[in-house]
């Protein structure tokens, strides 16, 4: 594991509480649309199920509720282990603790559906995740994931208005010193939305839907005081947060 993957591990194991329930089926992300309302999974009943990245276990827990046959997943963090473990208490889910990056074995050619909310973004290795994503699909399967809109991170507000922070064209690592307010170092990696649409078709999916998400429905009618916050309901409403992509192994 590398130095990236192991400092990152540490870190979520330390802010993993942050996230319990957050970010999880029906919703894709921060203000963003729902599952309930763009329909990107068709039929989930009796279909085998992999989430990479799942958390406190709650998009899991969904798949379950729509009747899945088989639950699994890979997470970086025990901390996120025990917590889905918790929230999955009498479902049948295999649950690894594993970087996405490595093959450890998963059956191969075994899964209808594939999916990431909001952790896609964090491997360390994109090409070859997207190539074990592919491996792990059935022929006809998908794979749909959702991750901060690539310019989001370079754009901030003050006082309202939206400015470019950084070069959209300059892509790799940085570094959040302290992730939600602790003492818990985070690296990502700035890609371009081009990135991952190559990076898929590279990996052999055929890209189905590339959804800029507009506000869910269900903050219509809801207020959205200017906020400089990362996230913040009045920013949504001029940027979107989120990129949903599904994509196809034909």
């Amino acid at each position: 594991m590398n130095e990236i993957l192991i400092g990152n591990k540490k870190s979520w194991n330390t802010v993993s509480h942050h996230f319990n329930g957050v970010d999880a089926l029906p919703s894709y992300g921060p203000f963003a649309q729902t599952e309930d309302e763009l329909h990107l999974f068709n039929e989930i009943k009796d279909k085998n199920v992999l989430e990479i990245g799942y958390g406190s276990g709650h998009s899991l827990r969904y798949m379950a509720e729509q009747g899945a046959s088989e639950l699994w997943g890979v997470d970086l963090s025990e901390e996120q282990r025990s917590a889905a473990e918790s929230t999955l208490n009498g479902l049948n889910a295999n649950l690894f603790c594993a970087p996405m990056e490595d093959d450890i074995g998963l059956p191969k050619g075994h899964f209808d559906i594939v999916y990431s909310i909001y952790a896609i973004g964090w491997t360390t290795d994109l090409p070859g995740t997207f190539q074990l994503i592919h491996s792990y699909l059935k022929k006809g399967g998908c794979f749909i994931f959702s991750w901060d809109h690539p310019l989001y991170p370079h754009l901030l507000m003050e006082n309202g208005r939206i400015y470019l922070d950084s070069s959209y064209q300059e892509e790799g690592p940085y570094t959040i010193e302290r992730f939600k307010g602790e003492n818990a170092p985070m690296v990502l990696h700035k890609r371009k939305l081009s990135t991952y649409i190559n990076e898929l078709i590279k990996a052999g999916f055929t890209i189905e839907q590339v959804i800029e998400s507009d506000v869910g429905e269900r903050f219509e009618g809801v207020d959205g005081e200017v906020s400089d916050r990362y996230y913040s309901l009045y920013k949504a409403r001029q940027f979107p947060t989120t990129m949903i992509i599904k994509a196809v192994k034909m």
